[in-house]
């Protein structure tokens, strides 16, 4: 706190022991988690429904659902988009401090984050070349060239049952660059997340379609660094749910995905 000399007016004296008291407020409101707190948010914006850019604006199911629960919640965030294979080591390296990133909950991720309730229920999925009529399930792949987005559970299916299914992987940045791989047949076929693939198929003539059934039950969820940022998490279940109960969180999913 600031020195200052004695003055003979008790008002005066008044008035800077208020704007003191003011002060010490604001710093204990910044270092908490209230709304003087910003987070850094890691996002990929090559993602959509759940991520993409438009013109100069960030949109998604995942965009707006953090701010909504940043706004019910009453902390603040700054969105930080990038590829999403470097989202866990950014947030490793204090760079991050949650990720909302279409990312499914693995056993293996949760070893360095802690995840939030799960907020979409995905699963992968196979697709091919629209006129491609050999290919009619997973069972078909073997010989095949298979495309993968780096750092993603499709990408780690897919090594992972490489050599069962008789594969070949062939791994991309991002998804546009796969889907465009499969669409020129460079690649036989692709592993992509349900939602993404559909909403992907719907909004553009992308020369591909789904095939078969889903490979699995992945379910999304934000994370944080394991062991930090507990307070954000708490709020971020809370906040979840709350959208879940008053109908906002269904406004949103079916915004974009509307059946």
């Amino acid at each position: 706190m600031k020195k200052f000399l004695l003055v003979s007016l008790s008002l005066l004296m008044a008035v800077v022991l208020a704007a003191c008291g003011s002060s010490n407020n604001d710093s204990k409101e910044t270092n908490g988690a209230g709304a003087g707190k910003v987070y850094k948010v890691g996002v990929d914006t090559t993602y959509p429904p759940f991520e993409f850019k438009e013109g100069d604006q960030y949109k998604g199911i995942d965009i707006e659902l953090i701010n909504a629960i940043a706004k019910n919640q009453g902390f603040k965030i700054k969105l930080s988009p990038m590829d999403f294979g470097g989202i866990i080591p950014a947030m490793q390296a204090n760079q991050l401090d949650v990720a909302i990133a279409g990312m499914s909950i693995t056993d293996e991720r949760k070893k360095v984050v802690d995840f939030s309730n799960p907020y979409f229920d995905a699963g992968l999925t196979v697709v091919v070349k629209k006129d491609n009529s050999k290919i009619k399930s997973v069972n078909d792949l073997k010989g095949k060239k298979v495309a993968v987005k780096k750092g993603t559970t499709g990408a780690k299916y897919a090594q992972d049952n490489a050599s069962k299914l008789g594969i070949e992987v062939e791994q991309f940045n991002d998804s546009p660059s796969m889907f465009q791989e499969v669409s020129n047949g460079n690649a036989d076929a692709l592993i992509e997340d349900y939602p993404v693939i559909s909403y992907a198929i719907a909004k553009k003539d992308l020369g591909l379609k789904i095939i078969g059934d889903r490979l699995n039950g992945d379910k999304y969820g934000i994370a944080v660094l394991k062991g930090q940022n507990q307070d954000v998490l708490k709020k971020i279940n809370k906040g979840l749910a709350e959208l879940k109960k008053d109908g906002t969180y269904d406004k949103i999913i079916n915004s974009y995905l509307a059946k």
